[in-house]
């Protein structure tokens, strides 16, 4: 089996903010964006996936707040995006798929925890988390966990990973505790770049084995001495920004892979799928469930 991780956080954005959504008038203007990422899931269900899950970030702040003051928060979030949350999480449930609403912790790390968890069992023939955010890429592992971006279609096994980021999965959260990430709040080190931060990392793989002393570099990089003092000097940031960019594969998740079999949707899908402005998903979700269920039998 294939098991499909979704990240349902940046799927509402996505929808949030495509030019298409804003000339929809076929479903309410609070519900669009939910309307596109449940009908984007029921076709992923179409083309064949049996097993996945969507992570939520049911409260934007997480543990992550309490370490870096700096780390993303709600706030500039456009009110009528982040009312959809809770909206999107009941539509999904209803339509028979398992979600997991991130409050301590983040999506990310809901994801995470369950490429752990589908990984560790040998029926599952490949885990695919469906995001291109680059914090995930550290999940990848071969070819057996891989990281999809669904708008371009791009898949990133390990090799993959690598030719992106110059680094291996296990390093790409000490290569982000250098390059720092905007997204999320943390500046990184001054002075360390990308191309930088991928050499010496390439050799080193983790902050705590790159020497302090530039002339212990076996690698060649331009500004090392300065590079090389500044971590030095700012270690212990450094160390914190790695904490924020790994991703905690013990959140509390609460499925195996089992309670990832989607079953068909629930008799309250047919209310959403009028909410949502769109009737035929319920209809479209019902026929697939039968046709699936008599392939069982």
């Amino acid at each position: 089996m294939i098991v499909h991780l979704i990240d349902g956080t940046f799927e509402l954005f996505r929808y949030f903010l495509s030019p298409a959504a804003a000339f929809d008038r076929s479903a309410p203007e609070e519900l669009r964006a939910v309307r596109g990422v449940v009908a984007s899931i029921l076709g992923m269900l179409e083309g064949g996936a049996t097993h996945l899950g969507v992570a939520t970030d049911h409260v934007v702040e997480s543990f992550r707040n309490q370490l870096w003051p700096g780390y993303k928060t709600g706030e500039g979030l456009d009110p009528v995006l982040y009312a959809q949350f809770q909206p999107l999480e009941d539509a999904l449930e209803a339509l028979g798929v398992v979600v997991w609403p991130m409050v301590e912790f983040e999506a990310d790390d809901a994801l995470a925890a369950a490429a752990a968890t589908a990984a560790a069992d040998a029926r599952v023939a490949q885990v695919v988390v469906c995001t291109p955010d680059k914090d995930l890429a550290q999940c990848v592992r071969g070819d057996r966990v891989v990281q999809l971006d669904r708008r371009t279609r791009e898949l990133r096994d390990e090799s993959a990973v690598r030719q992106k980021f110059g680094v291996p999965p296990t390093s790409i959260p000490d290569w982000l505790a250098l390059v720092g990430d905007s997204a999320d709040g943390y500046p990184g080190l001054p002075g360390w770049g990308e191309k930088s931060a991928a050499t010496v990392l390439a050799r080193y793989r983790h902050l705590e084995h790159i020497p302090k002393l530039a002339a212990e570099w076996d690698v060649p990089v331009r500004g090392a001495t300065r590079l090389a003092t500044t971590l030095t000097e700012q270690r212990e940031r450094a160390v914190l920004f790695r904490e924020l960019a790994t991703l905690r594969a013990d959140a509390p998740i609460g499925a195996d892979v089992d309670a990832l079999r989607w079953r068909g949707p629930r008799a309250d899908f047919a209310a959403w799928s009028e909410r949502l402005g769109t009737p035929s998903l319920y209809e479209r979700a019902a026929i697939l469930a039968a046709a699936r269920a008599a392939v069982r039998c």
